[in-house]
């Protein structure tokens, strides 16, 4: 078998959950997760960075469970203290958790690229993993919608993803390249996973960075994608609002259809049973099991479902 490392494109909560079974199947040092950055945003001079964040808390085992993000009893002192300053209050960031936001915005500052910070936070944390962003360039996601024109984290968090989403846009990508690192790790891996994360805004962005999409289809024979959708609705967030913005499907065949020139093998549901033979037809092999990840267990057993799913002989 291949020695190479097991690279995962990650991005959000769903991702994260992922992650902290597929640790329990592959050892931790194996495994390069190549982290969504088109949510950074500058926040009151700080620099944010929430999916590099969340999955390094996850796989640290500090993370905030319940919530989804942030760190695991965490308080929010400074944070209430600056609501009494500011109107612009509405993004929460725990006390702990400003600890990671001036390392890192320190860091920047002095010139480090942000590969080598978010490992310098990931060795701090004592993650065993190696995590690496999609590029070291700012790159934003954006929304035009009825509210206005917003940045994901506008969108999600202050507007609670209620308003209509004409169009998804980015910035930055003009002048991006994937981090040092990414092409190697794709270039070596064993086997790539595309999380169960949301295609529009999670690992749409991933994909957004020029050579992406050519570096992950060079890998297409050594690729699972796990749906992040379970009976055409999204465990967490607005999956199927964003998917239909795109013009996407919005349900397992349609995950199946974006991800159909980069991945040999697709996860999905058993409420999705019936989408089977259709996503078989895109040229997959596919695996039906439940891939709800509410505890470590359940995230294990769909871990190693996408691990042996490129393994089995294929069906006659």
């Amino acid at each position: 078998m291949n020695p190479g490392p097991v690279v995962v494109l990650a991005g959000g909560v769903g991702a994260a959950r992922f992650l902290r079974g597929l640790v329990r199947v592959v050892p931790p040092e194996d495994i390069v997760v190549i982290g969504n950055t088109g949510d950074d945003m500058w926040w009151h001079g700080l620099y944010i960075a929430p999916d590099l964040d969340t999955v390094s808390y996850w796989l640290a085992g500090q993370a905030d469970e319940s919530r989804g993000w942030g760190i695991r009893g965490d308080t929010f002192t400074a944070q209430a203290a600056f609501a009494r300053l500011t109107d612009q209050s509405w993004f929460q960031l725990g006390d702990r958790d400003l600890a990671t936001h001036w390392y890192r915005t320190g860091r920047l500052a002095a010139g480090v690229p942000l590969h080598q910070v978010t490992a310098e936070l990931a060795a701090r944390l004592g993650v065993r993993s190696r995590i690496l962003p999609m590029s070291d360039a700012r790159i934003e996601t954006r929304l035009q919608t009825d509210a206005g024109d917003l940045h994901f984290q506008e969108y999600l968090v202050r507007e609670r993803w209620r308003p209509t989403v004409q169009r998804i846009y980015w910035t930055g990508l003009e002048t991006a390249n994937p981090a040092p690192g990414v092409a190697e790790a794709l270039a070596a891996a064993r086997l790539v996973l595309i999380a169960p994360s949301n295609p529009s805004i999670s690992i749409g962005p991933i994909l957004r960075v020029p050579g992406m999409r050519e570096l992950v289809g060079a890998a297409r024979s050594r690729t699972v994608a796990i749906s992040p959708l379970i009976g055409g609705r999204a465990v967490k967030g607005p999956t199927v609002e964003l998917m239909r913005a795109e013009g996407a499907r919005p349900d397992a065949l349609g995950v199946a259809e974006l991800y159909r020139d980069l991945a040999a093998g697709f996860v999905l549901d058993t409420a999705d049973a019936a989408l089977a033979p259709a996503i078989a037809a895109l040229g997959y092999r596919v695996a039906v099991r439940p891939t709800m990840l509410d505890d470590m267990d359940s995230a294990r057993q769909v871990a190693t479902t996408a691990l042996q799913l490129l393994w089995q002989p294929a069906a006659a």
